[in-house]
């Protein structure tokens, strides 16, 4: 009862709660000192899969907890649709735009065109070359590199590998890096074929890519499938083909489903390297208050990742997102882009 009284007082006296404690409303800088004024818009490139589903989450639990109008607008895979979606938030007069993935050739240009409207811009795992926008990432390189480092701790320096890649996507091209990497300084290990789509949905085009590359390629022991869909998608095929038992499959990113897909009796799915989507969305906004606030947040903001095996799946009984982020509380936040006047979301 005295709590419910003292945030009543709290509200009247423009007091607001955040995750650091309590802040008068005349404290936020501008334009946050009228967060109802403040609008930033997501212009979406890819939404399939429960990473984006929990992503977008993020994003708006973030804009909720500071206030602002927040606009989503969603191309879904279409490039040119997703270049004039950036113009479109351009013409509703937004103060700051979040980019979420894309290719490099439509958003450069149209990223550019909203910094010289006098937009704040921050881009998620897309590359639009320029030097006034912050990229967000979730070190997509470290991601690649864990994941198939626990692949060589499980199978060895000498294996034949399936590879799922689909160039010009930027978290894929840095994750891509790694992979040439540890091929180069294992020479054991042997690329016996590269495939991959983005076709919706995502998974069982993939699925069908599978189907013929492990019917072809007998010898294939390891999959590295660097994101969830891609995963999922050379799952069905190896438990289709009776081949749980006989291929590990190592990935990048993590939800619910892929909890679930990976504790499975038998699963081929080893292991995954992923930070919580949600938190990365989260991230994002606040990286676009700083900078609307008129404070650098740097050139490149890296949320740190976590490899996840099958083996501790098991062993802590972990069987969702929330069990995840209890026993590896790094998934419940990331002291990323944060400031004393930022709330965060609630818990």
């Amino acid at each position: 009862m005295l709590r419910r009284e003292f945030m009543k007082l709290a509200v009247a006296a423009g007091l607001g709660l955040s995750g650091s404690g309590l802040a008068l409303a005349a404290d936020m800088p501008a334009p946050f000192d009228k967060p109802e004024d403040v609008k930033i818009a997501l212009v979406r490139y890819l939404s399939t899969g429960d990473f984006f589903q929990s992503y977008l989450s993020g994003v708006e639990k973030q804009a909720e907890a500071l206030g602002v109008d927040l606009r989503v607008l969603d191309s879904r895979q279409d490039a040119a649709l997703q270049a004039d979606m950036v113009d479109q938030a351009i013409a509703l007069g937004v103060d700051g735009i979040i980019i979420q993935h894309g290719l490099t050739e439509s958003m450069k240009p149209a990223a550019q065109r909203a910094v010289e409207a006098g937009i704040k811009v921050v881009a998620f795992d897309v590359n639009v070359e320029n030097d006034a926008i912050p990229q967000v990432e979730q070190s997509d390189y470290l991601l690649g590199k864990l994941a198939l480092e626990q692949a060589i701790k499980d199978n060895g320096d000498s294996f034949t590998a399936g590879y799922v890649y689909v160039p010009g996507i930027a978290p894929l091209d840095r994750r891509d890096v790694a992979w040439k990497e540890v091929k180069e300084a294992n020479v054991g290990i042997k690329e016996a074929a590269m495939f991959g789509t983005l076709d919706n949905p995502i998974a069982n085009s993939v699925a069908n890519q599978a189907r013929s590359v492990l019917q072809a390629n007998p010898t294939i022991s390891v999959v590295f499938a660097p994101y969830d869909e891609f995963a999922k998608g050379v799952k069905i095929a190896v438990d289709e083909a009776g081949l749980s038992q006989d291929i590990k499959i190592y990935s990048a990113d993590v939800s619910t489903a892929d909890i679930s897909a990976m504790r499975e009796p038998d699963s081929a799915w080893a292991a995954t390297v992923a930070t919580n989507p949600a938190v990365v969305g989260e991230v994002s906004v606040r990286t676009l208050a700083l900078m609307l606030a008129g404070e650098n947040p740097g050139k490149q903001v890296i949320v740190p990742p976590t490899l996840i095996t099958q083996d501790f799946l098991n062993e802590q009984d972990v069987k969702n997102m929330s069990d995840l982020g209890e026993k590896m509380p790094q998934f419940q936040h990331a002291d990323v882009s944060t400031a004393e006047w930022i709330p965060l979301p609630k818990r």
